[in-house]
Order: structure tokens, then sequence, then C-alpha cells
């Protein structure tokens, strides 16, 4: 991909972590922030992850190659001038994101795209006002977004195919894989998922069943490591030979009574385990089950040599 301008509009970690990953990758960054002391302090900041990044071996080229990509504006009209993208990273708040959309389309070139890192707010509710919606969404990174490589492009009905794709394009010339969440769910899946668990986890320890600390052993040690390799799907689908469906066939009944002590009634219909089952089998088959478990142990077992290294 020819190198492009990426604007980002708002200088705290969301904002210093993009600037990371599209510098990084070769991108040009305006970075912009209303207030002088992010504008003064986000080079500095920027400069302490890049150098962490280059002494574990995560940066190829040198801290002020990528540092040089990276310039700072104290006015959002010539920040996001000329930019292909423009990333906005202001606060969590449906009116602020408002005004700031507002701003940012009356300096923006027309074709460039308008997108937000909102944690969990709808963009139709936010881009209603645009006067081309067509070019807004959402693009939701980890946090920090160079080290979760996964980017969650959330689009509102009116957004374009040709801009979601060019969205894709860029995320992932730039490292990341990245997802479609259709429907504009409330906190997209990222945040959906996290918070799935936290509740569980927080019942739990009201519950008097398990301390906080150790509910995080069994996160650190079991699921987190596991899942870190393979995913929820992934590892339903290895631990049971047979598959999601024999998986389903053995745990649904006793998942399914779980969720109703908590008040959940959503069942695994025989519909929902196919579309499931059909989909994690282009990954990992069935007849190969035995060598994807072994493929996973394998990993595992690399994963707990590190993780003895770092003393967890």
């Amino acid at each position: 991909m020819a190198q492009l301008k990426i604007a980002i509009v708002g200088a705290g970690s969301i904002g210093a972590g993009w600037a990371i990953l599209f510098a990084s990758a070769g991108q040009r960054v305006a970075l912009y922030d209303p207030e002088l002391e992010q504008r003064e302090s986000v080079k500095s900041r920027i400069g302490e992850r890049l150098t962490l990044l280059k002494k574990h071996g995560l940066l190829e080229e040198s801290i002020d190659q990528v540092l040089n990509r990276i310039d700072i504006f104290d006015e959002l009209a010539l920040a996001v001038s000329g930019a292909s993208l423009i990333q906005e990273c202001g606060p969590e708040r449906v009116e602020i994101k408002r005004e700031i959309f507002r701003e940012i389309e009356g300096f923006a070139d027309r074709e460039a795209i308008i997108a937000s890192s909102s944690s969990a707010i709808k963009p139709s509710d936010f881009t209603d006002e645009m006067k081309y919606p067509e070019r807004a969404l959402v693009i939701h990174p980890g946090n920090p977004p160079y080290l979760i490589l996964v980017g969650e492009i959330v689009p509102t009905p009116r957004t374009s195919e040709s801009v979601i794709e060019r969205v894709r394009e860029i995320l992932e010339s730039s490292g990341m894989s990245a997802v479609l969440v259709r429907n504009e769910p409330k906190g997209f899946v990222f945040n959906r998922l996290q918070g799935a668990i936290l509740r569980e986890a927080y019942c739990l320890v009201r519950d008097g069943v398990i301390s906080a600390r150790e509910l995080d052993e069994i996160m650190i040690k079991g699921l987190g490591k596991r899942w870190a390799l393979i995913g929820a799907f992934g590892a339903s689908s290895l631990n049971v030979k047979g598959g999601i469906r024999a998986h389903v066939a053995r745990m649904g009944e006793s998942y399914y009574r779980m969720g109703v002590e908590r008040g959940e009634d959503s069942p695994w219909t025989p519909d929902l385990v196919e579309k499931v089952a059909s989909d994690m089998e282009k990954k990992y088959p069935v007849d190969n089950w035995e060598e994807d478990v072994l493929e996973r142990d394998e990993a595992l077992m690399k994963l707990t040599r590190l993780m003895r290294e770092l003393g967890r």
C-alpha cells in the first residue's frame, strides 16, 4: 500500500497507541489534541513505548524513523487536511463525539474516512447529523492498539461497502486483524465478551465462591492461556473428539443451566450449533482432530515456557 496520511484526533493513550501502530507500519501520522499538555507530552510518551518495542524485537526500524513520521498539530483543520483516514479518540460521550465529528467533517477532504475509537457507543448515535454519513463508522481497537492487534469495524446502516473494505485494507496493511461487527450492538463484540466474563466474575466473588485473586489465577493459567492461542470456539472444537457438535452434546445442557441460574434463557439451538460448527470446521476439521490437538498442545508448551520466564 502506498503511504497514507492518517489523522488522529486525541492524543491520550488510545490516540498515542494508534499513532504507534500506523507510524510503525510506514504511514504518515498527523496527531491533534486541543490540550497543550497532551500535545507537548505525546511524542515523549510514544518514544517510551517505541523503546520498549525495540527492546523486545517488535520494531524493525529505528525509533527515530518511526517518530519522524508523526507530526503534532494544534489546529484540527491542518491535521485532517489531506488525510485518507481520520481516527477520532475523544471522550466516550455521544454529544462530544457528535460535535467532534461535525468539526472534522467541516475540514476533512470529501473522500476521507471518518472513524471513531468508541468502545461501546453505536456509531449511528453520533453520525446522524453528518452531511456524508456513508464515510463514517467505528474502528474499535483493544488497548494498546499496537499490541492488541485486532480492530472491530462497526459500520452504520448508511456506511458504504467501499468504505468498509478500504478500512479493512488499511488495518490489515498495518498488521491488524480486521473483523466486521454487524448491527451495531452496544459494546460491539470485544467489550460484550469482556463484560460477560466480568459480570460472572463479580457474581462468583459476591457469592463467596472464590476470591478475586484466585479467579484471576484461573483466567491467567487456565482459560486465558488457552483462549490466547485458539479462542473460545476453538477450545470447544478441540476439547472433545468430534468437535463443536460433540462438545455441545456433552456440555450444552450444563452451560444452559448455568445461564438459567443467572436469569438468562439462551439455549444453544440446533440451528445455532450448526451455524457455529460449520464455520469452525473450516479451521478445525473433525477428521484432523488429533493433529490439531497436538498442535494446540505444542503451542501451550511454548507459552508455558514463556510464562515461567516471566514468573507467571
